[in-house]
């Protein structure tokens, strides 16, 4: 292998320094931007753990609320050998009332209510009218069931109904 033999012209070495060190400046004066990724990172972090705490409050919330007829909103769990959850003598005190629920990816959620004035809806994770038919669970997460008074009277203020709720797979 024979050497590399740069040329001795003072204009050659000048443009060469200059390229050299345009490099090595343009490095040290760019900001850092690992430092500011890892700053958004902490920050997500931080945001998902405040989320994660918050649900958890209010499933702890939900899940006192739902050995009680008259408070919302309501944490459901389905029976091992049951796939419909029912709630007799339910009491709408405000004009909705939701219902959390956790199903798997694939199960299909449907509802059945006694009273025609109460439109049942799928408001997360995506808007689903249950009088159109059922639902099918696109992902494993909250699933949150709003009962809502749509009558065309006025509403009593404590409004007793039965639902029905159905998770098949």
């Amino acid at each position: 292998m024979e050497p590399i033999i740069l040329p001795s012209n003072p204009l050659y070495i000048a443009l060469l320094s200059a390229a050299i060190l345009t490099v090595f400046l343009s490095n040290a004066c760019s900001p850092d931007t690992s430092l500011e990724k890892k700053a958004d990172i902490k920050a997500a972090t931080a945001r998902k753990s405040q989320q994660g705490i918050e649900d958890g409050i209010n499933n702890s919330y939900a899940r006192l609320a739902s050995k009680h007829a008259d408070i919302c909103p309501k944490l459901l769990q389905k029976d091992v050998d049951n796939n419909t959850i029912k709630r007799s003598a339910e009491v709408m005190v405000d004009n909705y009332c939701d219902y959390f629920l956790y199903p798997q990816t694939g199960q299909h959620i449907a509802v059945a209510l006694d009273n025609q004035q109460i439109e049942a809806l799928l408001i997360v994770p995506t808007l689903h009218d249950f009088a159109n038919g059922d639902y099918q669970v696109a992902s494993y997460d909250r699933h949150v069931i709003r009962l809502a008074y749509n009558g065309v009277t006025y509403k009593p203020q404590r409004l007793v109904y039965d639902v029905a709720i159905t998770v098949t797979d």
